[in-house]
């Protein structure tokens, strides 16, 4: 496991500055040593809380250069009611610019290779983390937790980046109809992707702060995103 080194940081997004939580290796300031893939982690509908800064903080673990944007700029939700109303509040579009913000910073970034950058959401930023594979510029790689919904055929011949999307069979958010018509749309437009369902799992099953954590479907889980950006961010 990697020596880490953690810092709240700002990046230009939105025509203006949004704040992030930065992981990275702490080998990746040192001159001289291999460059290191970048990878946006985006916030459950919760915020940026600690358990998405611990997500930033295992990419870091593993290799890569992780940066966390703070999409509600600075609140915190721990009640489902008050997070429903940060979603709300919330324009999805300023929120995709903020990320496109978050991949932009984390490819100016000296030791930062490719250049092409690796996103993974959850929840809220699983939703996200579909938008800015269709609609972003520069992404590597995409992995969305239980959050990629319905693609149009326009959505499927748009994404460029390999996708995994992920869900739990338990999860009546995201009904395994519209799971398997989203993978024959990306397999009809001859897109490099993979949709995994856990049995049983319900929503939120990688989050270890809450009722519905499973931990083998969160650990196998969490082994094929380090696996998908390893094999995609090179």
């Amino acid at each position: 496991m990697a020596e880490i080194t953690t810092e709240m940081v700002e990046f230009s997004a939105n025509g203006s500055t949004a704040p992030g939580y930065l992981a990275q290796p702490h080998s990746a300031q040192s001159d001289g040593d291999q460059p290191v893939p970048g990878v946006v982690v985006i916030q459950e509908w919760w915020g940026l809380n600690d358990h998405i800064k611990q997500v930033a903080e295992r990419c870091a673990e593993a290799g890569f250069v992780a940066l966390a944007p703070d999409l509600y700029r600075g609140e915190i939700a721990t009640e489902p009611d008050d997070a429903r109303k940060l979603v709300m509040a919330l324009e999805f579009p300023r929120a995709v610019a903020d990320i496109q913000g978050a991949v932009d910073y984390l490819r100016a970034l000296g030791r930062v290779e490719p250049k092409q950058i690796g996103v993974v959401g959850f929840c809220m930023g699983g939703v996200l983390t579909g938008l800015t594979a269709v609609q972003g510029r520069d992404i590597g790689a995409a992995v969305g937790f239980y959050g990629v919904r319905a693609l149009s055929d326009e959505d499927a011949e748009k994404i460029s980046a390999p996708l995994l999307a992920i869900y739990g069979e338990a999860d009546s958010g995201y009904p395994l109809e519209m799971v398997r018509e989203n993978e024959r749309k990306l397999q009809a437009a001859g897109k490099t992707a993979e949709v995994v369902v856990y049995p049983g799992a319900p929503h939120a099953f990688f989050n270890d702060t809450r009722p519905s954590f499973r931990p083998e479907a969160a650990e196998d889980a969490w082994a094929r995103t380090l696996a998908w950006f390893r094999a995609h961010l090179r």
